[in-house]
């Protein structure tokens, strides 16, 4: 990629950790972790390789995102606001009520959500009936899955990748969020999920392992997928379940975090300040 491009998808990240901060510290919680181990990879889908339209949400040629760790909804909300979706300042009502923006994605709710997620496992087999129906009605829209590590606790989600593999579901990307932390902590001590790669691979995945934080290694990697056929496809990104703020990857207790100590609030506002930073810095590069 060019630096500019890096540069303007490097912004985008800062401004998507901010507002995704923003919102849960307005919450008093909410899930921090999983929704910051995901910006690299949203800005890079919806930012650089995802066909779609904010201004005609519904096109019939947009490429589909399910976010099947639901959970990180925040992190696909100040995304598709960052898009031009809606406007950033009704981010401020997540979790309230009569929201659009439910604590976990609702296509009848939020402009710009195709797949309703959050009962962990579903998302894996909905993406694989999108990513079918679209191969029989032969259309050419790529399906991208955004499944977690603690989520493959699911049986559904195996038996969705067996069908997947099976009936070579090369318009789907599924991409596993291997953050190493579930609800209850580790995912080796809760239910040890072994090497992810090989599985998938043993599944029938032409699977690639990639780091979570390198937007260019990312961009690189679906776009190789993208024009690998006749195989299911799989990406491994190796993150850290807080990502991009030390405070918060250090935080043990970060699947959901609660902002009802000063220690917490002091370091969510002193986050706030450096992204802010990052934010204008990267906007006079770009």
């Amino acid at each position: 990629m060019r630096d500019t491009k890096i540069a303007g998808l490097e912004k985008m990240a800062a401004g998507v950790r901010y507002d995704i901060l923003n919102m849960l510290l307005k919450c008093g919680a909410g899930h921090l972790g999983g929704s910051f181990s995901i910006v690299e990879l949203l800005c890079v889908l919806y930012g650089s390789q995802m066909n779609h339209d904010p201004a005609n949400p519904d096109w019939s040629g947009r490429d589909y995102l399910v976010l099947s760790k639901g959970h990180a909804g925040p992190a696909l909300y100040a995304t598709l606001a960052h898009q031009g979706y809606f406007a950033h300042d009704q981010l401020d009502t997540l979790n309230c009520g009569g929201t659009d923006f439910p604590s976990h994605p609702d296509r009848l709710k939020t402009i710009g959500v195709d797949v309703t997620t959050g009962s962990l496992g579903q998302g894996t087999s909905q993406a694989a009936g999108v990513a079918y129906g679209l191969k029989l009605a032969k259309r050419d829209n790529h399906v991208y899955l955004i499944v977690g590590d603690g989520e493959l606790n699911e049986g559904q989600c195996w038996e969705a990748f067996q069908f997947i593999a099976h009936y070579r579901l090369d318009n789907l990307v599924v991409i596993i969020d291997d953050n190493k932390k579930q609800l209850d902590g580790y995912t080796q001590d809760v239910m040890n999920p072994f090497d992810i790669a090989k599985k998938m691979e043993a599944f029938g995945f032409y699977t690639m392992k990639v780091k979570g934080d390198d937007l260019e290694a990312i961009d690189l990697a679906v776009s190789y997928l993208r024009r690998v056929g006749s195989t299911a496809k799989c990406i491994v990104l190796d993150t850290v379940k807080g990502q991009g703020i030390g405070y918060f990857e250090e935080l043990m207790d970060n699947h959901s975090v609660k902002f009802d100590s000063q220690e917490n609030q002091k370091a969510a506002k002193a986050a706030l300040d450096e992204l802010e930073k990052l934010m204008n810095r990267e906007a006079e590069n770009v």
